[in-house]
């Protein structure tokens, strides 16, 4: 079965009947809301906070968060970002309690450095993969939105993103750049082998060995742990300026940006012969 965000961005497919058809339908209520506990479980958030949701949507994800009772640790304030003006316009017809932004995730996360306590997302990041033209670079998309959801996050807070890959190495993409932007990074997948599997994004935000990811998913059977940094900042040293290494190193940093950076290849970087 094709997927959605494989022939169209969000913005077009959840148009004002696609957004109505998603709300209405009490499966997607029950999944959406199940997936929503799950995710603040792993939040693990023992007093009121402030959340952003990405990919909010009509807000079914946002209304567990204002229901959180004070015995769990709640109820949450949250703002939520959305690219479909059709889901945030049916979020205020029902009247949700959160403030809403109409923005595009993949072009990065507009708010103050340090504003949230904790973020979510339910089924919404495998979307900064589609590419609608060959100068939209997915991992730029993907670079954008996790370098300013690092940013607008509290040192120490956590994100979780329940995401669908399409297939291992799109996990690996979006995962990749997590770390990348500077998260600690675990994966936990629910119902593994089976057609319900469920993908759990876990980040933090923040070094340090007391508020590193691995201190949250420990002990938690099934999560792959990802954390290089210390690897990369191992390898760090000075390159020479127009030597190959670091014109590799600039093309990455443009492909980063979204730009269309031409292959690298043998010919990368050697010097020209002086012409007479």
């Amino acid at each position: 079965m094709s997927r959605p965000e494989d022939t169209l961005s969000a913005d077009i497919h959840y148009n004002d009947t696609e957004a109505r058809k998603y709300t209405t339908s009490s499966r997607i209520q029950n999944i959406q809301a199940s997936m929503t506990h799950r995710a603040l479980e792993l939040l693990d958030l023992s007093s009121p906070s402030l959340i952003l949701d990405v990919g909010c949507g009509s807000g079914l994800s946002g209304e567990i968060l204002s229901s959180i009772p004070p015995e769990e640790g709640g109820p949450h304030v949250w703002i939520g970002m959305d690219v479909s003006a059709s889901m945030l316009d049916i979020a205020l017809q029902r009247d949700v309690e959160g403030d809403l932004m109409l923005a595009d995730i993949g072009q990065g996360v507009p708010f103050r450095a340090g504003t949230f306590d904790a973020a979510v997302s339910i089924s919404a990041i495998q979307w900064l993969c589609n590419a609608e033209s060959s100068e939209i670079s997915p991992a730029g998309r993907l670079s954008r939105f996790f370098n300013g959801l690092y940013a607008s996050l509290k040192r120490g807070g956590r994100a979780v993103c329940q995401f669908y890959p399409k297939n291992d190495e799109q996990k690996k993409m979006i995962t990749g750049a997590a770390v990348k932007a500077g998260f600690g990074a675990g994966l936990l997948e629910d119902d593994p082998e089976t057609k319900n599997v469920k993908v759990y994004l876990v980040l933090t935000a923040g070094a340090g060995s007391t508020s590193d990811i691995t201190g949250v998913v420990k002990g938690m059977d099934g999560v792959d742990v990802l954390d290089p940094r210390r690897k990369r900042e191992a390898g760090k040293g000075d390159i020479k300026k127009g030597s190959k290494a670091w014109i590799v190193k600039k093309k990455e940093q443009m492909e980063r940006k979204g730009k269309v950076v031409k292959a690298t290849s043998k010919y990368t970087g050697r010097k020209r012969r002086i012409a007479f």
